[in-house]
C-alpha cells in the first residue's frame, strides 16, 4: 500500500476500478484491503479514516478538491466513525445527485437490528457484519466482490446531468 502525497489518503493501484473504504480502525482497514487483494482485486482502494474525510473525498473538498472525477464502483462504509458517523455519510451520499447511485455497502461490527434497519432506510445497498474469523471474512469479501464489483461494470466518471 502506498500513500498519496497530495492527499494523505492511502491507496493501492493496479487497474482502473476504484473503491472507497471508510474505516477508522487501522487493523480492520488492513484486513479488508488484504482480503480484497487475496481475492484478486487489483484496482484502486482509497482509504479515509473518518466521516468528515470521507465526505471531503466524495464531494472533492479540502485536500481532495483537485483530485479529478469521482470514479467509484463501491463505497465500503463503517458505521461507527469519528467526527461524522457512517449513517450521516450515507445520507449525504444519497441526497446528492452526483453520488446517489454509487453502491454503498455497510461494513461494520454492529449486528444490532436498529443499525441494520436504519442503514437500509438511509439507502445502503448491502449490510455486512465483519466476521471475527479471517477465513469467514475472506469469504464475505469474495462474495461482495463477485456480487458488486463484477456486476457493476467498469468505472466511469460521473458528470452532472442537465
Amino acid at each position: 500500500m502506498a500513500e498519496d502525497n497530495d492527499t494523505g489518503a492511502q491507496i493501492t493501484k493496479r487497474d482502473d476500478t476504484e473503491i472507497l473504504l471508510v474505516e477508522d480502525n487501522p487493523n480492520d482497514a488492513e484486513l479488508t484491503i488484504h482480503a480484497f487483494r487475496r481475492n484478486g482485486f487489483t484496482g484502486l482502494i482509497h482509504l479515509t479514516r473518518d466521516g468528515a474525510e470521507a465526505l471531503d473525498f466524495l464531494f472533492r473538498k479540502g485536500l481532495f478538491q483537485n483530485s479529478g472525477d469521482l470514479r467509484l464502483k463501491m463505497v465500503l462504509l463503517d458505521l461507527k466513525l469519528p467526527k461524522i458517523n457512517g449513517l450521516e455519510v450515507l445520507r449525504a451520499l444519497r441526497s446528492d445527485e452526483k453520488t446517489r447511485t454509487i453502491p454503498v455497502v455497510i461494513l461494520t461490527s454492529s449486528n444490532e437490528e436498529r443499525d441494520i434497519r436504519e442503514a437500509y432506510a438511509s439507502g445502503a445497498d448491502n449490510y455486512l457484519v465483519k466476521a471475527v474469523d479471517f477465513n469467514l471474512f475472506f469469504e464475505d469479501i469474495k462474495t461482495l466482490q463477485s456480487s458488486w464489483l463484477a456486476v457493476n461494470g467498469p468505472s466511469r466518471p460521473r458528470t452532472e446531468q442537465p
